[in-house]
């Protein structure tokens, strides 16, 4: 069997049905010189790396690999097999992200795993931030408009972004990631212009066809003119990076389809080549068929400013036993065999509870937060646990800060006071009897040390860098004291 019938019979299972907004006959315009086409590249293997060593592996390719973990939902073409599979020629792959807010949150995190597996098999991952296309505001997947965001707030959040696509992908890897902004050309192109060498190709019928316009259009809101025209403002972005930057292949959520065959249709129609390629990854969900990334708190951000390291390794330690074996094939780089041995463990007597959860947190947090992230996550692990030998210290409370209640006293209504009066008035018990009976059982700890003596008083070594104290009723209940 030949490596393309090998390929595409490793996808014939799954039809594809390319709805496209553009003609699929026509005549074309004369084209300025600019309009330059690229060559289709293809060749068989490619080299890919392992998160476990440091030294190449043969494996196969990438778009075997993503198969493997369940990373891929669609492909425009099971040609693309072929193209990234030379060993010599690697190719360009891009993910856009429309900066709605000043972080990436969970949503966000396959995109950024499905480049680094691109760059890991030694291709260029590319993030392209939507500084223009967030001006519009992407209608798939939402049952409201987007509200407008101020020029400023689109600063700020893009610059936030940018800070976080970089941080994960160069941390990640052995090379500078490469991050473009859209509104850099979309800046420079004029409405006339557009409608003449992009409008025109576009069939209205079609785009309305699409499965998210169709459902805005029937809903009491309906859709404005801005929104629908964002399936092409995103094809054209393609367009452009196809041949200003060499950019051939497009990822994106499942959601993403529509907007990613535009893309391909634009450059097959205008540019008249064909090379440009589209993968979709599923959406992450659990297995109760819900949407996995949102807590009681609401989106899980990729930012420590907004969400600490702590707090992001604690969802991904609470994660199910359903669905973890799952989320280690699709957000980690751990080799399959492992996760299977990690598998086959949780069904045996003897395994540790947790034991796939924790290896599952570790290896998201550190690929999001980096080394420093996941040690600052640990430590504050290990320090909300009563007992812990863990010394307390002012940045690993703040970590945990956002978790435990608080109160704020002044420093004279802390300092000197019996332990058992400030528990009272922190909150944690509701009489002193309560804490005297919670003492004696051995229940009670000042900053994660036991207290046995009802007689014990803050002195001012208890004052965690002189600015917080934190008071434990058995395990789970705690009460953090700021000075104020």
């Amino acid at each position: 069997m030949t490596t393309t019938t090998a390929a595409a019979a490793a996808f014939s299972t799954r039809t594809l049905l390319l709805f496209s907004p553009f003609k699929t006959s026509c005549k074309f315009p004369k084209l300025p010189s600019s309009f330059s086409s690229f060559p289709i590249k293809t060749t068989t293997t490619t080299w890919c790396y392992s998160s476990s060593s440091s030294a190449s592996v043969r494996r196969s390719n990438v778009i075997e690999i993503l198969q493997q973990r369940g990373l891929i939902e669609s492909l425009t073409s099971p040609n693309l097999h072929d193209a990234v599979s030379s060993t010599t020629t690697p190719v360009k792959v891009y993910c856009g992200f429309d900066p709605t807010a000043q972080s990436l949150h969970l949503g966000n995190l396959l995109g950024l795993v499905v480049l680094s597996w691109f760059h890991r098999c030694g291709h260029t991952p590319v993030a392209l931030i939507g500084g223009a296309t967030a001006r519009v505001g992407d209608p798939s997947g939402k049952s409201l408009e987007r509200p407008d965001l101020d020029l400023d707030t689109l600063r700020r959040n893009t610059l936030g972004i940018h800070a976080i696509i970089t941080n994960i992908l160069s941390s990640n890897s052995d090379s500078d990631s490469v991050v473009l902004n859209n509104y850099d050309w979309w800046k420079e192109v004029k409405l006339l212009d557009f409608l003449k060498n992009v409008g025109r190709y576009a069939r209205v019928g079609t785009m309305m066809a699409k499965e998210s316009v169709k459902k805005r259009l029937e809903s009491e809101q309906g859709m404005s003119y801005t929104e629908f025209t964002y399936q092409l403002l995103q094809g054209y972005d393609f367009l452009h990076l196809f041949q200003n930057e060499g950019v051939t292949v497009q990822i994106g959520g499942s959601d993403q389809w529509g907007n990613i065959t535009a893309g391909t249709e634009l450059i097959r129609k205008i540019l008249q080549v064909d090379g440009a390629y589209g993968l979709t990854f599923p959406l992450l969900l659990k297995s109760d068929g819900t949407k996995f990334g949102k807590s009681e708190d609401g989106a899980i951000w990729l930012s420590a400013s907004m969400l600490s390291p702590y707090k992001f390794y604690q969802y991904f330690f609470s994660v199910p036993d359903l669905d973890v074996v799952k989320f280690l094939k699709m957000l980690t780089f751990l080799e399959l065999e492992e996760i299977g041995e990690l598998e086959s463990e949780m069904g045996k007597s003897g395994y540790v509870p947790n034991t796939a959860q924790r290896r599952l947190a570790e290896e998201v947090t550190r690929f999001v937060h980096g080394e420093e992230g996941l040690r600052e996550a640990i430590k504050a692990t290990k320090a909300l646990r009563p007992g812990a030998e863990t010394k307390l210290d002012w940045k690993t409370i703040e970590g945990i800060a956002e978790d435990v209640p608080s109160c704020s006293l002044e420093y004279d209504q802390v300092l000197n006071i019996p332990l058992v009066e400030l528990s009272v008035n922190a909150g944690l018990f509701e009489s002193k009897s309560a804490a005297r009976r919670l003492l004696k059982q051995g229940g009670l700890y000042l900053n994660n040390s036991r207290v046995d003596g009802e007689d014990k008083r803050i002195e001012a070594e208890d004052i965690v860098d002189g600015k917080v104290v934190l008071l434990s009723a058995g395990k789970k209940n705690k009460v953090l004291v700021r000075i104020s």
